[in-house]
């Protein structure tokens, strides 16, 4: 049989494909079968390797380096932002002129219910409309800027909002905005996150510093995928008096070693809180002394950083509308309505082998969510 014949024969490609399969792989042990010059040339494929790693970490630094720069430049837009949010500055009839999805399908069903008399009849609601605005005084609304922005969007990401206890929230109504400060040299970003005067700490601005490392493992080079948080450093937190919400007080039995007896003294301990945020753990020069819950709690810090800075604080009003939450989740859910189809069709065809016609008839299969519709969800993602 020639190739020709192997390519339109089903059953032989079959075959085929199967030994490949036993020969080739991570776990074959096609490599042990390698006689020595070969192997040898691999190994030059690894010196290659180790030096595309090397200019991968350059091309990550030099990116880091442009970001820093539009990181500047961003910062007029960011500060509009924060003005028109804390009630600074209000925006014109024309930087508020967006249209919003019910005025979109609003516009739709106009389009399609308006016939031949349809602009007439726009003009008349249109001259209605004004007569009743000269007619009826406005509805005063005395709201200033957007209350609860930074809370509400922490409080829409599910890995944020976790954290958030009932006695955070009174302080996290006070944060007016969170910036982002990017430095080349260290590589690192600092998240600032600005208060308003508060009765519960003197702070005006807390800091959370990461530190990134970009440069692959001399020990294990092959590890490297690009910039990843090595460090964080968190910042002093000057709680008023009895306003500390990362410490509780519980009463704790001590027995007198001596005469036996008991007695109940107050100690004070850690309490969950949003703000235990601003004092992450300290990592041990040596990471193998890293134990497992210190690995968990840095593992679930770093990403919280990652997704302030990557997705939070550029894209704020999106996550504060619920908009944003739709797009992070509709590439999951596409991939899980994937792997349940895939598993429904498996399963389906073992019913069909086993009972023949008997067999029970497949679940019809549910569309996918589209974006925007249903509920947000709010899980976090990493970036």
């Amino acid at each position: 049989m020639n190739s020709s014949e192997v390519l339109n024969d089903p059953e032989a490609l079959a075959l085929m494909q199967s030994k490949l399969a036993g020969m080739v792989g991570i776990m074959s042990g096609y490599y042990d079968t390698l006689p020595k010059s070969v192997k040898r040339r691999v190994k030059a494929l690894k010196k290659l390797q180790v030096d595309f790693l090397k200019m991968e970490s350059q091309f990550h630094m030099e990116m880091h380096a442009i970001e820093c720069k539009y990181n500047a430049m961003y910062q007029g837009l960011m500060s509009k932002r924060s003005e028109i949010v804390n009630a600074v500055y209000e925006p014109n009839d024309e930087e508020c002129d967006f249209p919003s999805d019910s005025e979109e399908e609003d516009d739709e069903k106009k389009e399609g219910e308006e016939g031949s008399d349809g602009d007439k009849e726009k003009k008349l609601s249109k001259d209605l409309e004004e007569k009743m605005k000269t007619d009826e005084p406005a509805e005063e609304d005395d709201t200033k800027g957007i209350p609860e922005f930074w809370l509400t969007i922490f409080k829409n990401v599910e890995c944020i909002a976790e954290n958030i206890q009932d006695h955070d929230e009174p302080i996290l109504k006070h944060l007016t905005d969170i910036k982002i400060k990017m430095t080349d040299k260290p590589m690192s970003f600092t998240l600032e996150f600005h208060f308003s005067p508060n009765e519960f700490f003197t702070n005006t601005i807390l800091t959370k510093t990461y530190e990134l490392k970009c440069a692959p493992d001399e020990d294990d080079p092959f590890s490297f995928e690009g910039p990843e948080i090595s460090k964080a450093i968190g910042c002093k937190i000057n709680w008023n008096q009895g306003k500390n919400v990362t410490i509780k007080t519980v009463m704790k039995k001590q027995k007198h070693k001596a005469k036996g007896s008991t007695r109940t003294v107050p100690k004070e301990v850690e309490s969950d809180s949003f703000f235990n945020f601003f004092t992450p753990p300290d990592i041990p020069e040596n990471e193998e002394d890293i134990d497992e819950t210190t690995q968990e709690i840095l593992q679930a810090d770093f990403e919280i950083g990652e997704i302030i800075r990557h997705r939070l604080v550029p894209r704020a009003v999106l996550y504060f509308t619920g908009e944003a939450l739709i797009d992070d989740d509709y590439d999951d859910e596409e991939e899980e309505s994937e792997e349940e189809y895939e598993s429904d069709e498996e399963d389906d065809d073992d019913d069909e082998d086993e009972d023949g016609d008997n067999a029970p008839e497949k679940k019809e299969r549910k569309p996918r969510k589209k974006r925007g519709q249903g509920e947000n969800p709010q899980e976090c993602k990493q970036s």
